[in-house]
């Protein structure tokens, strides 16, 4: 099969498209022939510098496609599926192997470009509001980098759960694109007061719940955002600050601090009950997938220099 791989990290030039071998079906698992691969936050920051588990290393979270082979231990999936997948690494190739377990099946007739993009956003979206966000009805949330991914799913998802809705973009253009999501409050990160920003559109009192995908710096900035018992959730460092986080500061206003990885709940049979409702209400067009550009899987360089500028909204998506 032909890949996208690198033999190094480090900038979005370390890609090389070759020939690699086919991947093997172990019994718990299935194949999948690739036919949209969303590219995830996390591809990109362990492009820049994560673990390589393979020399050359395949990168990737997440793909959908359809099934090729199943293993002897696998009775719930069947050749000709099209499911979306998840994975450690791996999504950037013409033919992934991933445990069952990890797939959800598409719906017939659904487009498969959306249903790729759908586990890792609207599954981190949905436990950062709901399952360790503590969201209800009437509360006032703020989703940091809400034209990306994870942001426009948070968008929709608190939305409809009754939600006032801030998000911060990185320019006014950007947030005006996501009020038809359901966006109340637009805030522009690039200007220097957005804290005061959100204090004034909440008359200052603060927000309930603040999803904050981006870490260093801005993290110290959202739980200045917190009403009194706010929660605020850390669910990455998009931002790559280095600065840490001063807990000292979470005190005086009695907020919480809770760290959300969807990769350590989401083979569970909550999470995945979860994703699957999300997967089904995207195919019926209840939410809504955002696809900002398309690739093909040989300019990987330049999809993930792409996502790296700031400039989509929605998802960068590859194409094998």
């Amino acid at each position: 099969m032909r890949a996208a791989v690198y033999y190094e990290t480090g900038a979005p030039d370390v890609f090389r498209y070759e020939d690699v071998p086919d991947p093997a079906c172990a019994p718990n698992d299935v194949v999948i022939r690739v036919e949209a691969i969303s590219i995830e936050g996390g591809d990109t920051l362990n492009r820049l510098g994560g673990p390589m588990t393979s020399t050359p290393h395949i990168v990737g979270y997440q793909c959908a496609g359809t099934i090729v082979e199943v293993g002897g231990g696998v009775t719930d999936r069947s050749v000709g599926q099209r499911v979306v997948a998840t994975m450690p690494s791996g999504s950037h190739a013409e033919l992934v192997a991933v445990p069952a377990i990890v797939t959800w099946v598409i719906p017939d007739g659904a487009d498969v470009v959306a249903a790729a993009c759908v586990p890792v956003a609207f599954g981190t979206a949905d436990d950062c509001l709901f399952e360790f966000g503590h969201l209800q009805a009437g509360e006032t949330v703020l989703i940091q980098a809400g034209a990306g991914g994870v942001g426009l799913a948070a968008i929709q998802l608190a939305k409809r759960a009754g939600a006032t809705v801030l998000a911060t973009a990185s320019s006014d253009d950007r947030l005006e694109r996501l009020r038809e999501f359901g966006m109340d409050h637009g805030i522009n990160y690039s200007r220097p007061d957005w804290v005061g920003a959100v204090r004034a559109a909440t008359s200052g009192r603060g927000v309930d719940l603040v999803v904050d995908s981006v870490g260093g710096s801005v993290l110290a900035g959202s739980v200045q955002c917190l009403a009194y018992r706010g929660r605020a959730i850390t669910v990455g460092s998009a931002g790559r600050d280095p600065k840490p986080f001063d807990v000292s500061g979470l005190a005086m206003g009695n907020h919480s601090l809770t760290g959300v990885f969807l990769g350590a709940e989401i083979a569970n049979e909550r999470a995945r009950a979860m994703i699957g409702r999300h997967v089904e209400d995207v195919a019926a067009g209840r939410l809504k997938v955002v696809v900002d550009r398309t690739y093909p899987l040989a300019e990987a360089a330049a999809a993930h220099a792409y996502l790296e500028s700031r400039q989509a909204v929605g998802r960068v998506v590859l194409l094998p």
